[in-house]
């Protein structure tokens, strides 16, 4: 029988367990860009499969897919025994798509990326800050949520501020969350398990990449900002990271690679085999 000594002594021992989430199942899912290149004709029905057959077991959608109606994009999605949660909309035809990602039964609708002209200027992103209030509040009016992606290119220095401090401090934090992109993070610059700590439960979203070591830091989004690999495979803090993830509750992790030199099938089960260790 245990004495309240022993008993106190196993409960604090069993907290930081209990308390980042152990033994909770955390589903992993992909960005559908991660695929571009192998969707032709009829086959995204096949290539979800061998997503879900990897382990897998959502997927976040992209703006080439809603060429199919919403019911034959569910349809698909339910044959391959995946789910979405989420889905990216380009900010040019994001307002027109809202109807159609309720119906499709999207949780989430996420801007991916600025209109290049306003990246430059404090007064483009403040007018994308404006533009996401009343896209978070037509979203939140649909029954879903709305959240803005990052990449390198908003934490340039512009006038002794960056556009991501403006998006952070002209929008309505319960209307306008955030999918934090850890790949461009670390890109930028930046430590995304201080910035994921900093910004707390506003970040909802993850995309889960590594990068190489070596390689110079920019706030430059072209093609010298890409030195993408598989998670595990690179410079990326894991451990720390998830662990503050599950801790701050973070409800999707999404592998996407943007590039790879390898199949995208191979760099997905890659990025697979070593976060469900990591998350497990």
């Amino acid at each position: 029988m245990l004495n309240r000594r022993k008993f106190l002594a196993l409960s604090a021992a069993a907290w930081p367990a209990m308390a980042f989430g152990a033994g909770k199942h955390v589903p992993l899912g992909v960005q559908l860009y991660t695929i571009r290149n192998l969707v032709k004709g009829n086959n995204l029905l096949q290539l979800l499969k061998e997503i879900r057959a990897i382990g897998y077991e959502e997927v976040e959608l992209y703006w080439n897919l809603y060429t199919h109606t919403e019911h034959d994009l569910a349809s698909i999605l339910h044959r391959s025994g995946l789910t979405a949660a989420s889905g990216h909309f380009n900010y040019e035809e994001f307002a027109t798509k809202i109807p159609y990602a309720r119906r499709l039964g999207l949780k989430w609708m996420v801007c991916p990326m600025l209109p290049k002209a306003q990246w430059g200027s404090p007064e483009g992103f403040r007018r994308a800050a404006a533009t996401f209030n009343q896209w978070g509040k037509q979203c939140q009016q649909h029954g879903m949520r709305f959240a803005f992606h990052n990449h390198n290119y908003e934490f340039q220095d512009l006038k002794g501020t960056t556009g991501y401090d403006i998006l952070l401090k002209e929008t309505d934090p319960e209307l306008v969350w955030l999918e934090m992109d850890v790949y461009w993070i670390t890109q930028a610059g930046r430590d995304p398990v201080l910035l994921l700590n900093q910004l707390g439960k506003r970040v909802r979203l993850l995309h889960l990449k590594d990068r190489k070591a070596d390689f110079p830091t920019s706030q430059v989004l072209d093609a010298s900002a890409e030195h993408f690999t598989e998670a595990g495979n690179g410079t990326i803090p894991w451990r720390p990271l998830l662990t503050l993830a599950q801790k701050q509750g973070i409800e999707h992790y999404y592998v996407e690679q943007d590039e790879t030199d390898k199949s995208p099938m191979d760099s997905l089960k890659i990025s697979y085999t070593f976060l469900r260790k990591e998350l497990s």
